[in-house]
C-alpha cells in the first residue's frame, strides 16, 4: 500500500511525472512535486496537501534548497522518483553542440543533482528507495538517439551501480526504462511509436514494479522485449535488424 508513503517525484509537471504524481495521491500517499513551473504543479496539487516545491534539476542549489525543505517538513523520505528529462531528436547531419551539452545537463548532470541532495538521507535511514526513469533508448545505438540514447545509457549504468552500493544497506533501487509513452515530448515525434501506451498506464506499470521489487521496470513488454532481445546480439545483426525495423 502506498497510503501514508513519504513519496517525492521530480519532474512532475507533466507526462508521466504528473501521471506518477496523481496515482500516488489517489492512493494515498504523502506526496511532494518538483519541477520547473509552479501552475502545473499547482494543478496536480489542488484540493489535497501535497507540498510544491520549484526546481530546476541542472541548478544543483535549487535541488538542494528543494530536498531541504521536503526533508524537513518529513521528517525523512520513502521514495524518490527522479523522472525529469527531456528529449531532443538528433542526427549526425543534425548536430548541435549546444543541444547536445543542454541534453546531457537535464538527462544525467541533473539526476546526479537529485542524487547528491538525497543519498545522504538514504543512507542514514538505511531504509527508502529512489528510482531513476531512463528508456529504451539507452539500451544500444539508435537512429534519431544520437545524444537523447547515450544521456539514458548512462542512466542505465548509473542505476546498476547504485543498486550494487545501496541493495546492502537495505536502499531500494530501481530502474525505469519505458518505451513509447504518449506525452508532450512525444507527441512531437513525426515517425510511428509502435506500442505507444498513455502516461496514466506508464505510472501503473512503474508504481507495481517498484510495489513488487523489480530492479529495472520496463513497458510495454511486447515492445521493450524485442529490444532486449536485439541488444544481446553481435554488432552486425543489430545493425542489419536495426536498419531494416526504421528504414522509412
Amino acid at each position: 500500500s502506498w497510503q501514508g508513503q513519504r513519496v517525492w517525484v521530480i519532474g512532475a509537471s507533466y507526462g508521466i511525472g504528473a501521471a506518477l504524481a496523481r496515482r500516488l495521491i489517489n492512493d494515498g500517499a504523502r506526496v511532494a512535486m518538483s519541477a520547473r513551473s509552479r501552475d502545473l504543479l499547482d494543478a496536480i496539487a489542488e484540493g489535497n496537501d501535497a507540498l510544491v516545491e520549484v526546481l530546476d534539476v541542472t541548478d544543483a542549489a535549487s535541488v538542494a534548497k528543494a530536498a531541504r525543505r521536503i526533508l524537513a517538513a518529513w521528517g525523512g523520505v520513502d521514495l524518490v522518483l527522479i523522472v525529469a528529462g527531456t528529449h531532443v531528436e538528433m542526427r549526425a547531419d543534425t548536430f548541435d553542440l549546444a543541444r547536445a551539452k543542454r541534453l546531457f545537463d537535464v538527462n544525467v548532470i541533473g539526476v546526479l543533482n537529485c542524487l547528491d541532495a538525497v543519498l545522504p538521507t538514504l543512507r542514514t535511514q538505511r531504509r527508502g528507495g529512489v528510482a531513476i526513469v531512463s528508456s529504451v533508448a539507452g539500451y544500444r545505438g539508435l537512429p534519431r538517439a544520437l545524444i537523447y540514447g547515450p544521456t539514458k545509457a548512462a542512466l542505465i549504468n548509473l542505476a546498476e551501480s547504485l543498486y550494487l552500493d545501496l541493495a546492502p544497506q537495505g536502499i531500494g533501487v530501481y530502474l525505469v526504462n519505458p518505451g513509447f509513452v504518449d506525452t508532450p515530448l512525444t507527441q512531437k515525434n513525426e515517425f510511428k511509436m509502435p506500442a505507444l501506451i498513455p502516461a496514466d498506464k506508464a505510472a501503473e506499470l512503474t508504481l507495481e514494479g517498484i510495489s513488487d521489487g523489480e530492479f529495472e521496470i520496463h513497458f510495454p513488454r511486447r515492445f521493450t522485449n524485442l529490444l532486449r532481445l536485439l541488444r544481446t546480439l553481435p554488432y552486425p545483426a543489430y545493425f542489419a535488424a536495426v536498419r531494416r525495423f526504421t528504414s522509412p
